[in-house]
Order: C-alpha cells, then sequence, then structure tokens
C-alpha cells in the first residue's frame, strides 16, 4: 500500500525527472480552488535586522512603508523595535470587502515577539488565526508566551496550522568540537494547554477562507537543503514526534539532518496579479516552493515570492543559480527577508533589480488594490 509520504516521493521523483532533462512540468488538476483577494498587507513583526537608512521605495507592484528609527510610542513613553534571528508577519487580506487577519511565525522569543507586537499596534483580539511554517525555535520560539500574555482577548476558537509531524520532532546541533546537544522542541503538549485549536497542513488545503498551504513541498528542482539542524525521529520526556510516521529511509538513522519534510508555504492568489508565495525559511528550496504552490492552486502566474529563502550557508555559484531560476519564473516581486542571505539580495540586484525589495523589521508591505 502507498502511503501518503511514499506517494509524494513518488510524485516528486517523477517530475524531478522531468526537471532534470530541462522540461517544465506539466500542471495536472490543481488539489485545491483557492480563493483569490484583493489586497494583502504584510507587517513584519520580527526579521534579522533593522535598517536606518533604507531608501524610500517606490514601486509600482507594491506600496512599501519603513519603519524609519523602528522608535515608537507604546502609550507609556518610547521603545525600540527589537530584531532577532528569526521571523514573524502579520497578514492582513481583504477580499470583497472581508477582511481577515493571521499571524505567520513567531520569532526566537516571546519577548521581542510582544514588545514589536504591542509597538505596532497589532490587535490580538482581531486575529482570525495563526500559523507556524516549521520546527524551528527561530519561527515557533515566541508562540507560547504570545498566547499566554493574550489568552483573555484570543477568540475561544482560534485556529493554528502547524506544518506536520516532524515539526515536533527533538532538533539537535553539532559544536565546533563536534558534540551533539539539544537544541529545542517544539512540544505539542503547549499547544494542548493553550487558547487554540491546532491542525496540521500534512497535504495542501486551505487556510481560513483567504490563504492556502502548500502542504509539504515536492523536491522537483535541482535545489538541494543545506546545513541546518540534526533531527531526532522519536519521542522521550513528554516531547518528540511519532517515529512511525515517517519511511524507512527517512528513519535510517536515529540522528540525522533535517529535511523540513513537513515545512509548509503560506500562499495568496492576488486577483489579477497572480500567487504570493511566503515562504518562511525555505529549507525545501524556494523553486520548489513556488512550483508546489502553482501546482496546488492551478494559477501559473508567480505575483511574489517572499520570507526567508535559507541561501544564507550556500556559496556564490548556488546561490547564483537559485537567482537565475527565480529569474526565469517571472516574478513581480522578490522580497527576501531572514535567512536569504547577502549573496540572493546582491545576486537578484543584479539579475532583476526592477523587481527586488528589500525589508526589514518594521516593515509594513502591501501588496493589490
Amino acid at each position: 500500500m502507498m502511503t501518503d509520504r511514499s506517494r509524494r516521493v513518488f510524485l516528486g521523483g517523477a517530475t524531478a525527472a522531468a526537471a532534470t532533462l530541462g522540461l517544465r512540468p506539466a500542471f495536472a488538476a490543481p488539489a485545491l480552488k483557492v480563493p483569490d483577494i484583493d489586497r494583502l498587507e504584510i507587517r513584519v513583526i520580527i526579521d534579522s535586522g533593522h535598517e536606518l537608512y533604507l531608501e524610500k521605495t517606490e514601486h509600482p507592484m507594491v506600496k512599501v512603508e519603513r519603519s524609519g528609527t523602528g522608535v515608537l510610542s507604546d502609550g507609556r513613553g518610547l521603545q525600540a523595535l527589537n530584531s532577532q534571528w528569526g521571523l514573524s508577519l502579520h497578514l492582513q487580506s481583504t477580499r470583497d470587502g472581508t477582511v481577515r487577519r493571521q499571524v505567520l511565525d513567531f520569532g526566537s522569543t516571546p519577548e521581542v515577539m510582544l514588545n514589536n507586537f504591542k509597538l505596532l499596534k497589532l490587535d490580538a483580539s482581531q486575529l482570525d488565526g495563526l500559523i507556524v511554517s516549521h520546527g524551528h525555535a527561530d519561527h515557533y520560539g515566541g508562540l507560547v508566551g504570545f498566547l499566554e500574555t493574550y489568552r483573555p482577548v484570543l477568540r475561544p476558537d482560534l485556529p493554528l496550522v502547524v506544518g506536520g509531524e516532524d515539526n515536533f520532532c527533538y532538533q539537535l546541533q553539532k559544536g565546533p568540537d563536534g558534540q551533539v546537544r539539544p537544541f529545542s522542541v517544539f512540544n505539542r503538549a503547549d499547544l494542548n494547554r493553550l487558547p487554540v485549536h491546532w491542525s496540521t497542513a500534512e497535504k495542501p488545503r486551505l487556510i481560513g477562507d483567504h490563504a492556502f498551504s502548500t502542504g509539504p513541498i515536492s523536491r522537483t528542482s535541482f535545489e538541494k537543503v543545506l546545513p541546518n539542524s540534526l533531527v531526532e525521529y522519536g519521542a522521550h520526556d513528554g516531547a518528540g514526534c511519532d517515529a512511525g510516521h515517517f519511511s524507512a529511509a527517512e528513519l535510517k538513522g536515529n540522528m540525522e539532518s533535517n529535511q523540513h519534510w513537513h515545512e509548509h508555504a503560506t500562499c495568496f492568489n492576488l486577483r489579477g496579479r497572480g500567487l504570493v508565495m511566503i515562504s518562511s525559511c525555505g529549507h525545501g528550496g524556494m523553486i520548489n516552493a513556488a512550483r508546489q504552490a502553482q501546482k496546488v492552486s492551478g494559477v501559473e502566474k508567480i505575483h511574489a515570492l517572499i520570507g526567508g529563502f535559507h541561501l544564507y550557508p550556500a556559496q556564490a555559484g548556488y546561490v547564483t543559480e537559485v537567482a537565475k531560476a527565480v529569474q526565469a519564473m517571472q516574478p513581480d516581486l522578490v522580497i527576501p527577508m531572514h535567512c536569504s542571505g547577502t549573496n540572493f539580495v546582491a545576486a537578484v540586484h543584479e539579475l532583476m533589480p526592477d523587481q527586488l525589495i528589500t525589508s526589514t523589521t518594521g516593515n509594513r508591505l502591501t501588496l493589490g488594490a
């Protein structure tokens, strides 16, 4: 019997063969009937840095509002926006006059998440949903503190979409001395005790009534998973992931380099413009994620590629190869964040400067009407 995981590997391998031959993968019937939206406003709650002197960007496809000094009033005095290694985005979408608000990822720590959420005057009581992209602490680290702090005002039925089972695995890191040490674990016990109704995205699905998840991203391009954490399949001490959920190939060793099988991208179909694909870290490759969004939705036009693309540890030649593949997809906008790396920003600037928008903590990006 073919499991969901083995079916995904089989289909991904078939498409990869076509990619190797230089063929453009054909899109079958879309997995989802995705809604279209009129407008998407992205507020960068947390990114890995803050730039005071970024130019005020004028672009026909996006309105960019910079955060200036990042020193804002919280009603009791002036406070500073903080940046840290991680990402958190407030997504406000509008469709036929109906507004939906979600938070995608939560940075590394609750202190920074809560500080910036308050300074940016975002309203937790208006949230329609929460999303976690994958099981690295720089994306879920502020979640529990956020839920605990805003417990009194959050909707009692507030939904949270997480990627899938491997997001709950123990993450480990190998130090300079060669020793492997615990890194973090996304503990589902915390979700079960807090006011949130969580579910997975182990296959493509709608997120609310405006967005959709790619589900697990098929590996169809030349892209490879670059060095990151080790992962331990299995559970102990009340946490971890269900080892029985994974294939024999995934379980060939107790600790392996994390392949992020269940990392997913959050996407929107912007009316008249095409897909907005938000890759929070993109360990499986941004081309792979964009292709997955196309396949899931049946929408071929890529309007914007946004988020972390995990190219900071890559060598320059590989970064250039990815940037050229992005150029071939002809997006209207490329907006790198978080772990994308300065080499990728430079490569996109060289190849497609009119499409590149830089962004840091506190910025607001508005796409559509």
